[in-house]
């Protein structure tokens, strides 16, 4: 006899099955950066944020497994516990002088970076605008953190400057991503960053599709933009696409602090 919570589950399946909505995993067997081998059948891949093929690469590889020979591979508690290790303090310091900000804090997984960053910056008493096709975990972020929640049309700077003119709340943080991931276009930074200071507001950027591939050597959009710390008090990007590796970090400037996320083992490479 079948209990009522699993004829629920089978018929949310079978609905999503009907909208084409139900997904799964495809079995990859190699991946060389440019092609895969996904169920016995090798195809180009289009679909990698691995932009530069940096996972690939020889030198990142051996950092790997050097990382790995003299450091192990577990953590074995937060930092704040067992202590921070010299491979991350070296790591926090090449990246931080890599996005020319001051300091750099190590994270685990981009999707922290912004949750982490958000709930730490606002409150309750607090309002946060954000770009309407910007990355759910910036959405989770400010839905988090309990600020007054607003969303802009995208790329609207006018709508944006009504909305911060409306507010009556004493820190107001601007989120957008630096490239938009689903459509691939680039937020007017500057016009953001001159509307945020207008009304006394910090501007927030995730440059995760930035880093790496724009501005120069790849330091990202804000780079791009020429933009400094001033415009852009809070930075947030990622390792795990154009770097080839894994993680992310965010930068909140004005008080020096940096919130990165990021793989050790790129920290051997660079010695």
């Amino acid at each position: 006899m079948t209990d009522p919570f699993s004829t629920e589950i089978s018929k949310t399946l079978q609905y999503r099955r009907d909208q084409h909505l139900y997904r799964s995993r495809r079995i990859l067997a190699t991946n060389d950066g440019r092609q895969v081998n996904i169920d016995n059948k090798t195809l180009l891949s289009f679909c990698s944020n691995d932009y530069l093929g940096l996972s690939q690469h020889p030198e990142i590889r051996k950092a790997l497994q050097d990382g790995v020979n003299r450091h192990g591979v577990g953590s074995g508690a937060a930092h704040l516990i067992s202590g921070h290790s010299n491979a991350h303090h070296q790591l926090e310091e090449e990246l931080a002088d890599f996005v020319e900000r001051p300091r750099a804090l190590l994270f685990s997984t981009g999707y922290m970076a912004n949750l982490g960053s958000v709930q730490a910056l606002l409150g309750k008493s607090d309002a946060i605008f954000e770009d309407r096709l910007n990355h759910a975990s910036l959405i989770d972020a400010g839905l988090n953190s309990g600020a007054r929640f607003h969303r802009y049309p995208h790329g609207n700077i006018d709508s944006l400057s009504s909305l911060l003119t409306k507010s009556k709340k004493n820190k107001k943080l601007v989120v957008t991503d630096g490239v938009f991931s689903m459509d691939g276009d680039v937020a007017p930074l500057k016009q953001l960053a001159n509307c945020a200071r207008e009304h006394n507001a910090w501007l927030m950027v995730d440059d995760a599709h930035g880093i790496g591939v724009m501005g120069k050597q790849g330091r990202g959009t804000l780079n791009h933009f020429q933009l400094g710390t001033h415009d852009v008090p809070v930075l947030m990007a990622t390792c795990g696409k154009a770097m080839g590796t894994f993680g992310a970090f965010p930068f909140k400037i004005n008080t020096g602090i940096i919130i990165c996320y990021r793989h050790l083992s790129h920290c051997q490479a660079r010695q």
